[in-house]
């Protein structure tokens, strides 16, 4: 066993003909190895820093960052989108919410005339019903499918306003300056769906009261059905439509007793916060970041350096944990390729959102350039969906 390990481990850490290092991309993000990052870049509402690291075959978690215009009109309003999409069982529903969601959001904002939780709803509504369509097409061709889902994190900051929505276990976390000590405290905005949380447990026993199964402890790691951690996703339609929950699905997905209800949720928590002057960024990260590092470690990290370079510092610092709890060496790490990557840390997404109170102050209205950036600097065109990856870990976030 030791050895087969060792060999494995050999083999990764031969050095790669098509391994990229310090390269830059169209829209100024650069690579290193498995890690894209983009250290500085303007937003409507002040500055941002993005970076991911890659630990699966296929990359799992996508993210965008979308400044300007977030209506079909150009009279506004004005603003910032940041989204975070931690997808597993493949990169099918996280691509998809990449480019579907945002849009989404322009055609209500512009139904509405304005931003508001209804509207962020209404897009995180649509896109679960496209997706779902999406299956139901390909469903026949490749079932697998309806076992793919992704974790959906949302920022919107439009007219002083910062609004959070979240399905899964990613996480927003602001720091907030106390002027009387000097420090900058971490204040959780989100609200998560894992049931590890013993309160999300309760949730669904109150939602499934006939279900004396509906969380079971699995290897030690409280699951949904004993299959999958979160409660609330996009996607994982073979938990929400029983027609789906079936043959040619993979046995290891499909559950004895038939449902009446969905099992899962998208419907998303959504928090509403008016900012401060003393408000200073927020860090949007997918759960392999704070698998590694407590809110309060990673606003210190974010507070005590430069601005330029904090997403990429904060991955460096998970990876860096990650290694350590292996008892491996950083650099030793990072020799380790794709997919065996996996074994020691998941895909990590990272994005801080500075946030400049003279900026703010303007009206909505105001115009601003219009900025779209994609993490990983890749953009698929839409409706190009890779083929379905068969997961190893169904339970995995």
């Amino acid at each position: 066993m030791l050895s087969g390990l060792m060999n494995l481990l050999r083999a990764c850490f031969l050095p790669r003909s098509d391994r990229h290092v310090h390269t830059s991309s169209e829209n100024g993000g650069r690579q290193d190895g498995l890690l894209w990052y983009k250290d500085s870049g303007q937003h409507f509402n002040g500055e941002f820093s993005m970076a991911v690291v890659q630990a699966n075959n296929l990359l799992e978690d996508q993210s965008q960052l979308e400044s300007g215009c977030l209506s079909l009109h150009e009279s506004g309003p004005y603003g910032t989108f940041v989204g975070v999409y931690d997808g597993h069982g493949g990169p099918e529903t996280s691509r998809y919410i990449n480019d579907h969601l945002f849009q989404h959001l322009k055609r209500f904002t512009s139904e509405q005339q304005g931003m508001s939780v209804d509207v962020i709803r209404k897009a995180y509504q649509a896109t679960e019903e496209g997706f779902l369509s999406l299956v139901t097409k390909q469903w026949p061709m490749k079932p697998q499918i309806a076992a793919v889902g992704s974790c959906c994190l949302v920022g919107v900051i439009c007219n002083g306003t910062l609004y959070v929505a979240n399905l899964g276990d990613s996480r927003a976390v602001l720091g907030r300056a106390v002027k009387a000590t000097g420090e900058v405290l971490a204040i959780q905005l989100s609200a998560e769906h894992n049931v590890c949380i013993e309160s999300v447990r309760r949730e669904m026993q109150s939602l499934h009261p006939d279900d004396s199964q509906i969380v079971v402890l699995k290897h030690n790691v409280w699951r949904v059905k004993g299959l999958i951690q979160i409660s609330r996703s996009i996607g994982d339609v073979y938990l929400k439509k029983a027609e789906f929950n079936r043959e040619p699905l993979y046995p290891k997905f499909r559950l004895r007793q038939p449902f009446r209800k969905p099992i899962l949720s998208a419907d998303p928590s959504i928090s509403v916060h008016e900012l401060q002057p003393h408000d200073q960024f927020v860090i949007f990260a997918s759960d392999g970041l704070w698998e590694h590092l407590s809110n309060q470690e990673a606003v210190n990290i974010v507070q005590n350096h430069p601005r330029s370079g904090s997403a990429k510092r904060l991955v460096k610092t998970a990876l860096q944990e990650a290694a350590k709890k292996r008892e491996m060496r950083y650099s030793d790490l990072k020799k380790i390729d794709r997919g065996v990557r996996r074994h020691f840390h998941d895909d990590i997404t990272v994005i801080v959102v500075f946030l400049d109170s003279n900026l703010m102050s303007r009206a909505s209205s105001a115009k601003g350039p219009n900025l779209s950036i994609r993490g990983g600097g890749v953009n698929f065109p839409p409706n190009i969906l890779a083929p379905c990856a068969t997961p190893t870990e169904p339970g995995g976030t």
